[in-house]
C-alpha cells in the first residue's frame, strides 16, 4: 500500500511517498508497520495512550477516518492513504 506523508513526515519517511506492507488491513495495521519501519514517527502520530495525537489526521479516499472506524478502518490495497502531521501556522 502507498502511503502519502506530508510536512515533516517526509523527513521521517524520507519521501512523499512511502510503500507499506501492513500485517492487516486497518489502520492501525498499516501505522504501526510505518512505525516499525521508521520509529521515529511513533512519538509524531501517537499518544502515551497509542491513540492520534490530536491535530494528526489519516485520510482513506479523501475521508478522515474520524468520520469512520478511527484507527479501526479498514483499508485495500487501491486505497489512497494519506498522512498529516500536526501543523502550525497563520
Amino acid at each position: 500500500m502507498q502511503v502519502k506523508v506530508f510536512a515533516n513526515l517526509r523527513e521521517i519517511c524520507g519521501g512523499v511517498t512511502v510503500e507499506v506492507k501492513p500485517d492487516g488491513d486497518r489502520v492501525m495495521d498499516v501505522l504501526d508497520k510505518m512505525c516499525e519501519m521508521f520509529p521515529e514517527l511513533h512519538e509524531e502520530i501517537y499518544t502515551e495512550e497509542k491513540t492520534l495525537k490530536p491535530f494528526v489526521h489519516v485520510y482513506i479516499n479523501g475521508r478522515n477516518i474520524v468520520h469512520d472506524q478511527d484507527l479501526e478502518t479498514h483499508v485495500k490495497e487501491s486505497d489512497q492513504f494519506a498522512l498529516f502531521p500536526p501543523v502550525a501556522g497563520g
